[in-house]
């Protein structure tokens, strides 16, 4: 019921805000067409509010989920009009604020003393207010008499909001469950898994000491880097609804006329972006899986060598070594343009069933990926070529993989962001080196050396027992065809047993259906009719028969 009341209200706030007009009707079936012409709403008047407008309050109204979902939309002016990223980009940092006394009640509550013990300053304005929690300016206290007393930001989590998340997170289970049962793409796309997955993800950004530990982290990962800084986070002033960190001072990055103003070098700076991500995902397998525009600034100092400031790490991500190879070797068959080997790498992981014929995908992903190449950013679109990509993998029956979304929503993110700060990046020329530099260092001779020399004390030590495991496995493989055959009579026996009771649902069926009818015309002959009809006394007869003969 609660799944239905909440479907109910997304549809009221659909209606309200009469979203219905962004939806193109030349590309819907006739069908569709025909019904939402017809639809009742459609006779409220559209308003004096602007499409974009309309569509960030409706999401604004609907929560956390969704309003995350319009900061990723906020990313992508490749495949939103103008009009509408514009309003979508106050999602990133401009949502309505909570009171300011529920933030001060929830600090006090979480560090166990007052603000004024806690802070030389602390402002009750927000600086900032996004979908998960909003942010305070403090200063802490003077550590000696010439400190001024470090600028921290005080995060504190919405009250309240892990309940509505809770609401969305089962309609989406619900809406999963419905897409498993009626669409023919419900396996494939596994929606109940990456439902999970995102569940797991939105709970963990709700524990700000997760992020906190999170950034610290990634602030390990860059210590000294030239291309990435993290703020440093205060332990002492820090619990699951509270985090006080250090205060940042920098250029949003999507106030491109500022950094301009600076002569930021624009393509290093959308390089450096690139460069970033390849090192999160591929050295360190730990990356900011939420980089929007809202959470990444750029460095005052040092215009001409940009440097990258990034905040909320509430949501990260990371890979496994298998999922790294095959991702890596992936990203090197397409910069070679090797449709094959990508094809290949496909079925080894067990992305697409093993029965799949490779030289047929790899024409498939030909069809895709071969007109992106050599271009620059500002003439291909990876959201495009990754709706191309999802219609090919369907005809080869491809699963979505849970843990590769937060990779790809990343990927998107960067995009954008590389397509914001310098339309002509060259991503391939960006990131090839990259890729081969690390998977140069990762399987090639110093690695497997080094593999060696890791693995070797293990190795030594495991000697001795290595001729009783080999005894062990050959004994095992001369009963494995003594062990066959048992479980071959065992699904034999089981295979039995099923037939026997479907033959006997069957029979009490047939014998329930006879004494069901017999009954039935007795009482309608006796009582309706006033006479005595013998069929249904035979019917029922030759039910409890029938039973007897059969049991």
């Amino acid at each position: 019921m609660g799944n239905f009341w909440r479907l109910w209200r997304i549809m009221f706030v659909f209606t309200r805000y009469r979203l219905d007009v962004l939806i193109p009707l030349d590309q819907l079936p006739l069908k569709l067409r025909i019904l939402l012409w017809l639809a009742p709403w459609r006779l409220s008047p559209v308003g004096k509010l602007s499409r974009g407008e309309r569509l960030r309050l409706a999401l604004e109204s609907l929560g956390p989920i969704f309003i995350k979902f319009g900061q990723i939309l906020s990313t992508r002016p490749d495949l939103i009009p103008a009009d509408i990223i514009k309003e979508l980009v106050k999602l990133q940092d401009k949502v309505p604020p909570f009171p300011s006394e529920k933030a001060v009640a929830l600090i006090e509550s979480q560090l166990g003393a007052s603000v004024d013990e806690l802070f030389a300053e602390f402002s009750r304005e927000p600086m900032a207010s996004a979908s998960i929690a909003q942010v305070h300016a403090a200063r802490l206290f003077p550590e000696n008499d010439t400190d001024a007393g470090k600028e921290v930001v005080v995060k504190i989590v919405r009250p309240g909001i892990e309940l509505t998340i809770e609401k969305d997170l089962r309609l989406l289970e619900f809406m999963a469950q419905l897409m498993v049962k009626y669409s023919a793409d419900g396996r494939r796309l596994r929606p109940l898994e990456v439902v999970e997955d995102y569940r797991h993800t939105i709970f963990g950004e709700l524990n700000l000491q997760i992020e906190a530990s999170n950034t610290t982290q990634l602030r390990r990962n860059f210590s000294g880097s030239e291309l990435l800084y993290m703020p440093e986070v205060y332990w002492e002033f820090t619990r699951s609804k509270v985090m006080v960190s250090e205060r940042i001072y920098g250029i949003p990055v999507a106030n491109i006329d500022e950094l301009r103003a600076q002569n930021t070098n624009m393509k290093l700076l959308a390089e450096r972006g690139v460069d970033i991500f390849f090192t999160q995902v591929f050295r360190d397998s730990f990356f900011h899986a939420d980089m929007h525009p809202g959470n990444i600034f750029v460095s005052r100092e040092h215009p001409d060598q940009p440097q990258y400031i990034a905040i909320d790490c509430g949501i990260v991500g990371s890979l496994t070594e298998e999922d790294l190879h095959y991702l890596a070797m992936n990203l090197m068959a397409f910069f070679n343009q090797d449709y094959y080997q990508v094809a290949q790498l496909h079925v080894d992981s067990g992305w697409v069933p093993a029965s799949t014929k490779v030289h047929e995908l790899a024409s498939a992903i030909r069809s895709v990926c071969e007109p992106i190449f050599e271009k620059p950013l500002s003439e291909i679109s990876f959201g495009q070529v990754l709706i191309q990509l999802f219609s090919t993998a369907r005809r080869f029956n491809m699963e979505v993989q849970p843990q590769l979304v937060l990779l790809q929503k990343t990927l998107l993110n960067v995009e954008g962001l590389g397509r914001q700060l310098y339309p002509d990046l060259d991503l391939w020329t960006t990131g090839k080196p990259y890729l081969e530099r690390w998977i140069r260092e990762r399987f090639g001779p110093k690695a497997a050396f080094r593999e060696l020399k890791r693995q070797l004390p293990t190795w030594i030590e495991k000697a001795p027992q290595i001729p009783n495991l080999m005894h062990g496995a050959l004994t095992r493989l001369n009963h494995l065809d003594e062990s066959q055959q048992m479980m071959r009579k065992e699904m034999a026996d089981i295979h039995k047993s099923l037939e026997k009771q479907r033959r006997q649902r069957k029979n009490f069926t047939i014998g329930l259906t006879l004494i069901g009818s017999g009954f039935f015309i007795w009482w309608e002959s006796q009582f309706l009719q006033g006479i005595n009809d013998p069929l249904g006394f035979m019917l029922c007869l030759a039910g409890i028969v029938w039973l007897i003969l059969r049991a």
